[in-house]
């Protein structure tokens, strides 16, 4: 299984550009919003920013035909006592 996103972009005129990434972001009142897929689930994360006591985390999960389900994680910003940093990037 590939953590490959295709996309598509659609200009305001209907022109569209495909491409693929793994990740991208939106930036949406100031915050980006990271999507990327991880686990076979797409995870969607807010950038955590100073002073930010927790981050959440949309997983939109298949279920089966036309069926998703939609669970929001709150995860601690910061380190864990492991040292590990929680980001876009840990996939949590």
């Amino acid at each position: 299984m590939t953590d490959a996103l295709q996309l598509v972009l659609e200009n305001a005129d209907g022109t569209q550009l495909e491409t693929v990434c793994t990740r991208f972001a939106v930036i949406w009142q100031g915050r980006e919003l990271w999507v990327q897929q991880a686990d076979g689930q797409l995870l969607i994360g807010v950038d955590v920013e100073e002073g930010d006591s927790e981050y959440a985390n949309l997983l939109l999960r298949p279920m089966a035909t036309n069926l998703v389900s939609l669970q929001l994680e709150m995860e601690p910003a910061g380190s864990d006592e492991d040292g590990h940093v929680h980001g876009p990037e840990c996939e949590h």
